[in-house]
């Protein structure tokens, strides 16, 4: 790939911004999940963004917009388990406690799997996952053998769920191409959690110059080393759709 078109893409991928609307639809236990959907061309296939512990779908606020410019819709969701960041709050997560339903890790899972149907069913067309810290390996784990799902990027994945679920062992045959991002500190742990992934499928970046951060973070303008992430983001994505 050319390194000038490549960093001509990566220019307007982070000056682009789009419109956006605030939408509903029913989970797998029909608990209702709060979305932004941000619709760059309804034939457009989706990018599906989920959060970290504690924060909601805000978390995607600077970056969903941006990650249209790449030829996708986005939507970016509020999973049960969390709270707020960047001034939005999670709804499904409010409406989750306000039934008395559990919100651990993996209780988000079922909304995982109901956000990738409700996008798949919109365009017809295979989604791109996008899952931060707790929600990048439940991404990944639903995304295993799953005709919905295109490919996964995966910030920061772990081991998060205790003796309930074991990622690393959950990716034995894993068939999708993934895209793993975390932080300097992060790195050998990720390698190994993602050890059962194929070679030949897998890419996983850390930043040369910074640290980095955890999570979907690193895309922010705030984090010094954001503009090494989108780098490397962009060059998956221009090679998931040769």
């Amino acid at each position: 790939m050319n390194i000038i078109i490549t960093l001509s893409g990566l220019f307007a991928l982070l000056l682009n911004l789009k419109g956006q609307e605030i939408i509903t639809f029913p989970s797998k236990d029909s608990l209702i999940i709060t979305a932004t959907l941000y619709e760059e061309d309804p034939s457009y296939p989706y990018i599906v963004l989920f959060h970290q512990a504690g924060f909601s779908r805000g978390e995607y606020k600077e970056t969903a917009p941006k990650f249209t410019n790449l030829g996708y819709n986005c939507l970016a969701v509020d999973l049960r388990s969390g709270e707020h960041v960047n001034s939005v709050y999670n709804e499904t997560a409010k409406r989750a406690k306000d039934k008395k339903l559990p919100t651990e890790y993996l209780d988000a899972k079922q909304d995982i799997e109901a956000a990738i149907d409700f996008a798949y069913k919109k365009s017809k067309k295979p989604v791109v996952v996008v899952g931060s810290s707790y929600s990048a390996s439940l991404s990944l784990i639903v995304a295993k053998n799953n005709p919905k799902v295109k490919a996964v990027v995966a910030f920061s994945p772990g081991e998060y769920f205790g003796k309930a679920l074991n990622v690393q062992n959950s990716l034995k045959n894993f068939d999708k191409p993934v895209f793993a991002a975390c932080s300097q500190r992060e790195y050998s742990y990720v390698v190994t959690l993602l050890s059962n992934v194929p070679e030949n499928l897998k890419t996983i970046f850390k930043p040369a110059e910074h640290q980095g951060e955890h999570g979907s973070k690193c895309l922010w303008a705030s984090n010094p080393s954001s503009k090494e992430y989108w780098l490397a983001i962009l060059m998956f994505f221009n090679k998931i759709k040769q």
